[in-house]
């Protein structure tokens, strides 16, 4: 009889224990999915549209016509649905995730003699979010892609502090779906994005052309016009089984005689062929760069890729104030994929940047915060 009390008693210490706990732990963020993380802080997107061609400057993915060829998409820029997506990556340290955002678009295209036309394009965003011990952590800065400059902005309570580039402006945040979300905006025609209102001629007003998308993780909508108030665009992950990261490791080491999407490393594959060109006198070939390729003209230290491959760095360069602030990382699909596959400094994709060390970039991965 006192041994059944004893265990009785044992029981019910042990259960008081784990009840305990529990109850300690719903205090602590647990980790979000990258997809759920990429929701919660993705743009709400200003598009803004030129009359004389609106499907020109709708968002959708590369293969929206069915299939991964760069050099049909602005021949098939009418024959297809051009439902909303835009593309995410993330990049994790001990302190920070980087989240990269991007919007494609079949046509960079122009109505303007002597400008210039390209097949296929996409420009976005790096997002600069620190684990703050909350779930979806803080936003605390983002880089946009305006064709060949790089350009900064902060929210209002951000920490971070003008570095070797200059901050350009302050993020307009705006609630939708349960959280903040950043304003972008995008240019008509050659597609150069900001933060809201810092480019194009769409702030929003009923007097103009413009589209508003907003994030969505299960739906995808087609504009009813170029004056849309109300578009959800799909997110995608960049690392998705046969999608934009996987076609470019399969041709990596592809002549781009034989390569389907990707004329060299981070350069999509495009041609004059269409209409390319009838609105100018010229059309440049291969000429729209994915995440890893994006490349500012004149920012230092800096170098091509570097916003999707080394994150952290650009961040470090781009600005001061940064805190406790973690440059390896515990996930980098990037750079693990890369070594994974066989390559490093001594093998390098085809038209690997000459700047970057791919052994160094590699050497900045680990496996635990200590």
């Amino acid at each position: 009889m006192l041994f059944k009390k004893f265990v009785l008693i044992a029981l019910g210490v042990v259960l008081a224990i784990l009840v305990s706990s529990l109850t300690g732990l719903k205090g602590i963020a647990q980790s979000p999915s990258d997809l759920d993380l990429a929701l919660y802080h993705a743009p709400i997107h200003y598009q803004d549209t030129d009359s004389t061609k609106y499907r020109g400057d709708y968002i959708t993915k590369f293969n929206y016509d069915g299939d991964w060829r760069g050099t049909n998409n602005w021949d098939n820029l009418q024959l297809f649905a051009l439902n909303a997506h835009a593309y995410y990556s993330v990049v994790e340290t001990c302190t920070h995730w980087f989240i990269t955002y991007s919007f494609f678009h079949p046509q960079d295209w122009t109505d303007i003699p002597f400008d210039q036309e390209h097949e296929n394009d996409l420009e976005g965003e790096l997002a600069i979010v620190r684990k703050d011990g909350s779930t979806f952590g803080k936003l605390e800065g983002v880089v946009t892609v305006f064709h060949t400059d790089f350009y900064s902005y902060t929210p209002s309570a951000s920490s971070l502090r003008n570095g070797a580039e200059s901050i350009d402006g302050t993020l307009t945040m705006s609630n939708y779906s349960g959280s903040l979300h950043q304003l972008t905006t995008q240019e008509a025609k050659g597609h150069g994005l900001k933060a809201w209102p810092y480019a194009g001629n769409f702030k929003g007003a009923s007097t103009e052309d413009g589209i508003i998308y907003y994030p969505s993780k299960t739906t995808t909508e087609v504009p009813a016009s170029g004056n849309d108030r109300d578009v959800q665009y799909l997110l995608l992950d960049v690392f998705a089984a046969s999608g934009m990261w996987q076609h470019q490791l399969d041709e990596a080491s592809v002549s781009i005689s034989t390569a389907l999407t990707y004329a060299g490393w981070g350069t999509f594959k495009g041609d004059s062929s269409g209409s390319c060109g009838a609105g100018t006198p010229t059309c440049s070939n291969n000429s729209a760069n994915t995440p890893w390729g994006w490349d500012d003209s004149n920012d230092g230290a800096v170098y091509k890729g570097e916003m999707a491959l080394d994150p952290a760095h650009l961040t470090d360069v781009y600005f001061d104030g940064l805190g406790t602030f973690d440059t390896t990382y515990i996930r980098n699909r990037f750079i693990q994929d890369l070594r994974d596959r066989g390559y490093n400094s001594a093998n390098l994709p085809i038209s690997w940047p000459t700047q970057l060390n791919l052994n160094s970039l590699i050497g900045k991965l680990k496996t635990q915060c200590f």
